[in-house]
């Protein structure tokens, strides 16, 4: 058994350092082809997320890896090569050393930094690195990296690189040995990216722990709390989504933010925000269900002048009357459902009880 296991272990690391061997090719062809750049390296991003084939899996997981990636694997749905290898980096810093060379000589280039926050988001806390300038270089680079993925998964409303924003709340944002390892700056910029992030990816459960790790913000009197920077992030997030899925998965999550002190001047830039969303026509021209849901968040966390807005909204519906037939068909297809589902919820409680009793 012993022997099979520690024979195992040699093939994955073998198989491995190939594909490092391959993405170092890949990258060196980036740089020296001009013409080509930034094809070749969107080319190796599309790659390196690919989800690893079954054939591979056999080799890849085995030993004690296999406990660790099926872990990961169970949680994620997916395991992707990029996966793999940031894992490898950590166990073999040595291994990753010509690629980080190479990315770094392409720092300037689309997709650069995409490709270095999915193969080094975890060799970044893990390794000591004493020069502060190369420190806040990389962090800067994950940072941005990280937005570009993340937004990529906001356009397509897919959850593919969930795994790297569990690892930068859970095990950096809420880890403050390891976040202090990255510069105050690099500390705030993570702060605003999952600030702006930790709605879409369902781990709005951990607002309170995640709030209690906002570092120091200079401009923190003119701003406020943690909460106010959050919120901040949060509207102006809002304001560039333009995936209706994401944009009432937003507005569903956002309600957790119920009762959560907030300065006058951050209250109302939320509460114009959403009130946007509300209204027919520009510059949103939100769907039906998004101005509903945009009802509902505003109705929640702002209860204080909810009839009033509700009557201002409908007076400024007067000025587009191509949306009347449209409203008069819903609110009387709305009315039919009422009177015949009260009934039905009537009977339902009656034999509820009757059961109980």
């Amino acid at each position: 058994m012993q022997v099979e296991e520690a024979s195992s272990r040699p093939r994955s690391s073998a198989y491995l350092h190939a594909l490092s061997k391959e993405i170092e090719k890949r990258l060196q062809q980036a740089l020296t082809s001009s013409s080509q750049r930034r094809n070749l390296l969107q080319e190796l991003f599309a790659d390196i997320a690919l989800e690893v084939d079954g054939r591979a899996k056999d080799i890849i997981l085995s030993g004690e890896e296999d406990v660790i990636f099926h872990a990961e694997y169970s949680v994620n749905g997916g395991l992707c090569f990029c996966d793999v290898l940031a894992d490898y980096y950590v166990r073999v810093p040595d291994s990753g050393k010509p690629i980080l060379d190479l990315i770094v000589k392409l720092w300037s280039q689309s997709f650069a930094s995409h490709i270095f926050a999915l193969l080094f988001h975890k060799w970044l806390f893990e390794v000591q690195l004493d020069n502060a300038d190369i420190l806040l270089r990389y962090s800067s680079a994950l940072v941005h990296g990280a937005t570009n993925i993340f937004w990529i998964d906001i356009q397509s409303n897919t959850r593919r690189f969930q795994s790297r924003f569990q690892y930068l709340l859970d095990e950096v944002a809420l880890e403050p040995t390891r976040l202090k390892k990255i510069p105050v700056q690099a500390q705030r910029d993570l702060y605003l990216l999952l600030s702006r992030f930790i709605f879409f990816y369902n781990s709005v459960e951990k607002l309170e722990s995640f709030l209690k790790q906002c570092p120091a913000f200079p401009n923190a009197i003119l701003v406020g709390e943690p909460a106010d920077i959050l919120v901040i992030e949060l509207a102006d997030q809002l304001q560039k989504l333009k995936v209706e899925p994401v944009l009432l998965h937003y507005l569903s999550q956002i309600k957790v933010l119920q009762g959560i002190e907030l300065r006058m001047t951050t209250s109302t830039r939320l509460k114009t925000c959403l009130y946007s969303f509300t209204s027919p026509g520009g510059p949103m021209y939100p769907t039906r269900a998004l101005r509903h849901a945009a009802w509902d968040a505003l109705d929640l966390l702002f209860p204080v002048g909810r009839y009033p807005r509700h009557l201002i909204s409908l007076f400024f519906r007067l000025f587009y009357p191509w949306y009347w037939t449209s409203s008069c068909w819903n609110f009387i297809v709305s009315c039919v459902k009422a009177v015949f589902y009260s009934p039905l919820r009537l009977i339902f409680y009656r034999l509820g009880k009757l059961r109980e009793s």
